[in-house]
């Protein structure tokens, strides 16, 4: 499994490198879109979003925007965990583990987090996700099961049939895409929307 999980990571985030600039701009725009009139973001409280890496979905407008009310938070790595720290738009990131833009300051219990919206190098049509491999957002996620809603993004060309998978991987309650929007059903699998 994690030879497939290689390869198709490797496939995917090349295929990220070839979208023009424009076109991946205009992707971004449609998901922050989405996003904004999403009824599992409505009212949220606490929202934990994300600074992306080059190629993923920017939710910089976001960040610099926030839906009214909510107060957003960023994920920071810890060793090999995800804590979540406030930030107020505008505030400087600074480099952090993995490359990835990352908040100062002190983090928060987990068990605040209304809301999660997380990327991932490829989906699935039910929500499973493929990450970069070291497991950081599926501990997030198992520790905010059953209290924060899971929100993947990503571009529409990056939702495959399947991705694989493992015992500790966790799908996501919702996707949004640049062209669609799929909600998780327990029983069946998300379904469009």
């Amino acid at each position: 499994m994690a030879d497939a999980k290689r390869t198709v990571r490797r496939e995917r985030l090349a295929a990220r490198r070839d979208v023009p600039p424009a076109v991946r701009a205009a992707r971004d725009a449609a998901i922050v879109a989405t996003l904004r009139i999403l009824p599992e973001l409505a009212g949220a409280g606490d929202l934990l979003l994300y600074a992306a890496l080059p190629g993923e979905p920017d939710l910089d407008a976001l960040l610099g925007d926030p839906p009214p009310g909510a107060r957003v938070l960023l994920p920071r790595v810890e060793g090999d965990r995800i804590v979540a720290v406030p930030h107020r738009p505008g505030t400087p990131l600074a480099p952090g583990a993995l490359g990835v833009r990352e908040p100062t300051g002190a983090a928060v219990a987990l068990d605040v987090l209304d809301a999660v919206v997380l990327p991932g190098v490829a989906f699935d049509a039910t929500g499973w996700r493929l990450g970069r491999g070291g497991g950081h957002y599926d501990r997030l996620l198992a520790a905010v099961a059953g209290r924060a809603v899971a929100v993947g993004v990503t571009h529409e060309d990056a939702v495959l049939p399947t991705v694989p998978r493992e015992p500790h991987d966790r799908p996501v309650d919702v996707l949004v895409t640049d062209a669609s929007v799929r909600r998780r059903d327990a029983d069946a699998g998300p379904g469009r929307a």
